[in-house]
């Protein structure tokens, strides 16, 4: 793709746009400590008070959930495979943040006070079972960062020739700036800001697209041009070839992979854990699965507006790559999007894009900075160096981690990208890398019989499996094991299947030979951390280690670690269980939806849309697009209006209101 913008334009926006963003969240940040009277503790940092309302939650959920990959391969598949992409990638995606408002309510209800998943882990199992899920958490948020910067770079060097190893170092630097002043509590504002802008640049491109494109202007035109696309280009297992069917075998097996790879992601990165952390406990659910539900617009509207116009337009001379098709490697590198936006829109879509991609790569970095932060400070310093630290030290350990790991992100993304891997490929082998602990994960709150054999085996177990079925299955399908035969969809396939379904068969044949009986009063008894003068050595222990009283006896009088003040109220406990509840049949109801009840009767019946019927669906993108933006753009506002007013009442006063003059 010939760069269309400038590089000035481009190292403007990635450096220039990102320190003033980092300028303007640490400005609130410094209003919200001055009005609304928040202090900087270990707590506030890492945790955000544990108050964070629904809406600004749901709206951090969509953010961090926002890779550079929900906008950029969404589109690439649904450039392969027709309609059927963006779906897949949306649900495949979407039901894993529905299903972890299960985990997020039960961590409320059983251990309210933690700061990551890991130390619940080492609290229930022990420090062999800490290690092991330390390697899996710290692995997925490393890919995870290596993604973003992949797609991120790529996509500003393509369209405006940026040097690709000064993307990878210059785009996190902002988000590194606001993240060492304000910790959590700025990342979620961030993310909200982000969120904001990323919804409105999602609805210009489909009405753009829909409604007033000179090339398309409408669904009914995108419909004809597909169908002479679908002619010249037939899809390999697509029914008669069509863009227009959700009975694509490719689709759906993308689906699959895409569905087992994304729970490892979620599930076992830091930064959704650390949303349920902060939120109040009776937003949980709701920030949620609302959450869940505004991010799903994402990838499916965008998808079937830039990634179904690539198709559309490339036969058009205003196709940047007219007459050739896009290549397989500019597709896999996420180029489908940018290549879209510049038909359609030209210089306007190149730079709506890159802002896009800009804010969808500096939102999700923030969440992966301040997790590996946590991490790194809770679970390896607090922990294995300096069990006596106290809220202070705590805080530095993580400006640090902040600081260096900004750093190590663009070593990862050079290395990846020096080595031939790109994005596509990285999105689909992350499932066979992590999901093996899923389900172990998942078993710690949620199944008081996993005993602590099968809490370490079952992630180790479902690893070897994993890669044993994607580098078997690369052999048998391809006849050799090379980057590219490891890359194929079938190799892939099985890849995930196995980590997913191997760690949880390991997890569940080794605690009914040996079945546990937990009660998780030891992780209720976890305890916060304040900033006084001395520590008392942490709690991430299993009981058989070190009990809560020798932990207390430890040092006498300490004060840094202490318990937490509400003492166990009855009603609030029903409460949570009512909502934990709510949360199991809520978000179950909606999986069978979005992964059965709505794709595979299409599928199985061969049914290729009609004009009526791709306008309806059309339009049914663009109207849950809107409800979404509404959900996490406006609520969260709304939400937040009482302390809005106190804001702009201190502004005022302190611009307008009396001024104490000094004795003469």
């Amino acid at each position: 793709m010939v760069a269309i913008l400038s590089q000035g334009l481009g190292y403007g926006i990635v450096l220039g746009f990102g320190l003033v963003f980092a300028a303007i969240m640490t400005l609130i940040t410094m209003i919200q400590k001055r009005f609304l009277g928040e202090k900087v503790t270990s707590e506030e940092y890492m945790a955000a008070g544990r108050s964070v309302k629904t809406g600004l939650v749901a709206s951090a959920v969509v953010s961090s959930w926002t890779w550079a990959a929900t906008l950029l391969q969404s589109s690439s598949v649904a450039y392969k495979y027709g309609i059927s992409g963006p779906f897949w990638y949306a649900s495949g995606a979407c039901v894993q943040v529905l299903l972890f408002s299960i985990l997020a309510i039960e961590l409320k209800r059983k251990c309210k006070n933690a700061h990551t998943f890991l130390e619940i882990v080492s609290i229930r199992y022990g420090r062999k079972a800490h290690y092991i899920f330390l390697f899996f958490g710290l692995l997925t948020n490393i890919i995870v960062s290596a993604m973003l910067l992949l797609g991120g770079s790529a996509v500003v060097t393509a369209l405006t020739g940026m040097n690709t190893y000064a993307a990878c170092f210059l785009l996190p630097l902002g988000v590194i700036i606001y993240t060492l002043f304000g910790g959590l509590k700025a990342t979620f504002i961030a993310d909200y800001t982000h969120t904001v802008v990323i919804m409105f640049i999602v609805l210009l491109f489909s009405f753009t697209a829909y409604t007033t494109s000179d090339l398309i202007g409408s669904p009914g035109r995108m419909y004809e041009l597909l169908q002479q696309a679908s002619i010249r280009h037939p899809v390999s297992g697509n029914h008669e070839g069509s863009y227009l069917t959700m009975a694509s075998s490719n689709g759906l097996m993308f689906g699959i992979i895409n569905l087992c790879s994304n729970f490892g992601t979620v599930f076992i990165d830091n930064a959704y854990w650390q949303r349920a952390i902060a939120a109040e406990p009776h937003s949980t659910v709701k920030a949620y699965l609302i959450g869940g539900l505004s991010w799903f617009a994402i990838p499916f509207t965008l998808a079937t507006t830039l990634g179904i116009s690539a198709v559309a337009l490339e036969s058009n001379e205003h196709f940047p790559t007219y007459p050739n098709r896009l290549t397989p490697s500019d597709v896999s590198a996420g180029l489908v999007a940018p290549n879209a936006a510049v038909a359609l829109l030209g210089q306007g879509g190149a730079i709506a894009v890159l802002l896009l991609v800009f804010m969808a790569v500096t939102s999700a970095a923030s969440a992966e900075l301040i997790a590996v932060s946590s991490i790194c400070t809770f679970d390896v310093y607090r922990t294995y160096i300096n069990p006596m630290a106290t809220g202070k030290q705590l805080i530095r350990v993580s400006h640090a981690v902040v600081a260096g790991f900004g750093i190590i992100m663009g070593v990862l993304a050079v290395i990846l990208k020096e080595a031939g891997i790109d994005l596509g490929y990285l999105y689909s082998l992350m499932g066979v890398l992590i999901s093996s602990a899923v389900m172990p994960v998942t078993f710690t709150l949620l199944w008081k019989k996993q005993n602590v054999t099968a809490a370490c085996v079952a992630p180790i177990g479902g690893l070897v499996i994993s890669l044993t079925a994607w580098l078997v299955c690369a052999k048998l399908y391809s006849g050799e094991i090379n980057l590219a035969t490891t890359g194929t969809d079938q190799a892939m396939l099985a890849g995930n299947l196995g980590a997913l379904l191997g760690g949880g068969l390991i997890s569940i044949v080794l605690s009914l030979m040996k079945p546990d009986n937990y009660t998780f009063e030891a992780t209720r008894s976890l305890k916060q951390v304040t900033d006084d003068t001395v520590g008392t050595p942490t709690s991430n222990n299993s009981s058989e280690e070190i009990s809560i009283e020798e932990k207390k006896e430890a040092t006498p009088g300490a004060t840094t670690v202490e318990l937490a003040t509400e003492a166990f109220n009855a009603e609030d406990d029903a409460k949570l269980a009512k909502a934990a509840q709510f949360a199991r049949w809520s978000s179950g109801v909606l999986t069978v939806i979005l992964i059965i009840l709505w794709p595979l009767p299409m599928f199985f019946s061969n049914y290729v849309f009609s004009r009526g019927f791709y306008t309806g669906w059309v339009i049914l993108s663009i109207v849950w697009a809107i409800c979404s933006t509404i959900a996490v753009t406006i609520y969260p506002v709304w939400e937040s209006r009482d302390a809005f007013v106190e804001i702009f009442q201190g502004l005022y006063k302190m611009a307008f209101g009396p001024r104490s003059t000094a004795a003469v």
